[in-house]
């Protein structure tokens, strides 16, 4: 078998425009490319099997983005989104109990009538066929592994990943060369904490002057329930139990079609407990007395867990570099208090190319889109941040209680008035650098699951139907081997064992009574690519890399 250094040439396709990411902001920016240039020639490389298959949202989607691009889409007999909210709740949940509080008190951003419950998994296959039919072409299941640069250090495209070499590097006989993509210019629609994103942002120094990414993390199941217990269009937020008052985060229940429930649980990733599992979490949610009885008789059909954007304003990059930009949850697009990015992601991608055009028009190709990057902060986009800019830090700096309540102070004020008695507050720490060392807290401890309405990893990841080529890489790459049990595991507890949904990271003793002999395991098949790991460790030793495409979740409607 031959080295990988024989690998022979690759063979590549020119292109107008290349995108990365089948995702809403990448389909829109397509889409909006062939709007307004039938004659572009636009490529769009998805890493999961099918498009859609590793989306997975809330999801109460704001359709503000869809009239924009579409302004057609709701007389669409396929359309993806068919129920809309007919009732909007928000509660503060304790141990036993919970308190409404009233929708009069609530900025009116946070209103979510006028807005619909589905599933963004297919709000993407919609618009992948939408973006099909006038001329795109789309190659799901292959990842964008490699970015290309000229001479200068302008971007010129990708190249998508080799198939076939085994975990030991070595070429096998199902051994496939990646293809090179080449763009005149080329868009990053890679979701949040993107591979090649993270790569682009630190060559170009994108993040320069901006305050630190922040992060949560999204865990969700789709049930379905009994129809006595099923209200469609219903929304229904909460926060507080079973999270600390330091720790933020929330929780939802959204009542969609054909007795449908998503239920879901958001942690921000600043959390500090370092024996806290957001997973354990919100199986313990699920058991609160006010979700328990609607969930009670149904069936679980699907789980998954994604990292979510929520620096806002303040954190966002550079949008735009040599030969390319970025775009939706690649950019960190989402609007944290209305847990939306939806419509966020689809002005962006439609805003990307309006600018390429414009560039293209002009005979330019490989330069820098400054134009978008100078219009971002006055678009829908930039206002849509702009007004909540505030919420996430004083939430961090004032705890669930009294930033939830400061935070909304804040938001009406900032949408009567356009500014904020706090001015534009700073994020502080990086999310990976909040942890506390496990002997300065108190640990928590998690109820067993009852295999009813609370499950285990393991069953989870089951029926996220994620699946790897065993026999390939490992994407999940330590800088130092030895940091986990070495410097982790004495000062966290490593807590990649509990921070990851999926069960991928555990410490196996030779002894485990005595506790002897650790040793750190990647479990890399159960990834489900939520990209925690790679934002929380507090070494910042795991490097998330693209594994094989088609790899991964292939999410069911999520």
């Amino acid at each position: 078998m031959a080295e990988p250094m024989d690998l022979p040439e690759r063979e590549g396709m020119d292109y107008d425009v290349v995108i990365v990411g089948a995702g809403p902001a990448g389909l829109a920016a397509a889409i909006r490319l062939k709007q307004l240039d039938e004659n572009l020639t636009v490529v769009v490389v998805e890493k999961g099997s099918e498009v859609g298959a590793h989306i997975l949202s809330g999801a109460v989607i704001d359709p503000a983005g869809l009239d924009a691009l579409l302004p057609d889409w709701r007389e669409d007999p396929d359309r993806p989104l068919k129920q809309e909210v007919t009732d909007d709740r928000f509660y503060f949940l304790g141990p036993a109990g919970s308190l409404r509080l009233p929708n009069f008190g609530m900025p009116k951003l946070m209103n979510n009538h006028g807005n619909f419950i589905g599933s963004l998994g297919n709000v993407a296959k919609w618009l992948g066929a939408r973006a099909e039919a006038l001329g795109v072409e789309i190659y799901p299941g292959f990842a964008a592994a490699e970015v290309l640069f000229d001479e200068q250090g302008a971007v010129t495209g990708i190249a998508t990943g080799d198939m076939g070499i085994d975990r030991n590097g070595e070429i096998t006989d199902r051994f496939t060369r990646g293809m090179e993509l080449r763009g005149k210019y080329t868009l990053f629609a890679e979701g949040a904490r993107g591979h090649l994103t993270k790569q682009l942002i630190k060559r170009f120094k994108l993040d320069e002057g901006r305050e630190p990414g922040k992060y949560g993390i999204g865990l969700k199941e789709i049930w379905q329930v009994k129809p006595e217990n099923h209200k469609p269009g219903l929304v229904q937020h909460s926060f507080g139990w079973p999270l600390d008052m330091k720790t933020g985060g929330g929780s939802f229940l959204y009542h969609a079609e054909d007795n449908l429930v998503y239920v879901g649980f958001v942690v921000h990733l600043n959390y500090e407990n370092p024996t806290l599992s957001p997973f354990d979490e919100f199986q313990r949610f699920k058991q609160h007395p006010m979700v328990r009885p609607v969930l009670e008789g149904g069936k679980r059909l699907s789980y998954g867990a994604r990292a979510i954007t929520e620096g806002g304003w303040q954190s966002v990059p550079k949008l735009a570099f040599p030969g390319g930009a970025l775009v939706g949850c690649a950019a960190g697009l989402v609007n944290v208090p209305r847990i939306k990015g939806s419509h966020n992601a689809v002005h962006s991608g439609m805003l990307a190319a309006e600018h390429l055009v414009e560039a293209l028009k002009a005979g330019r190709a490989h330069d820098e889109l400054a134009s978008y990057e100078a219009s971002w902060r006055s678009s829908a986009v930039g206002k849509d941040l702009w007004t909540v800019r505030n919420v996430k830090p004083l939430w961090a700096k004032f705890g669930t209680i009294g930033g939830v309540v400061l935070g909304g102070v804040d938001m009406w004020i900032n949408s009567i008035f356009g500014a904020s008695p706090f001015g534009t507050m700073k994020h502080g720490k990086a999310d990976f650098e909040t942890l506390k060392p496990i002997d300065q807290v108190k640990p928590i401890v998690y109820p067993k699951p009852d295999g009813v309405i609370s499950f285990d990893k393991l069953s989870s990841v089951f029926i996220s139907n994620t699946n790897h080529e065993e026999d390939q890489p490992v994407h999940l790459q330590l800088k130092d081997p030895s940091v986990p049990i070495r410097e982790n595991l004495p000062k966290y507890g490593e807590p990649a064992r509990l921070y990851c949904p999926a069960g991928v990271y555990e410490v196996v003793y030779a002894n485990p009574e005595a506790k002897t002999d650790p040793k750190f395991v990647i479990n890399a098949q159960n990834c489900v690519h939520c990209k925690t790991c790679d934002i929380k460790d507090p070494a910042q030793n795991i490097n998330w890399v693209t594994p094989e495409g088609g790899g991964g979740p292939n999410y069911p409607g999520m």
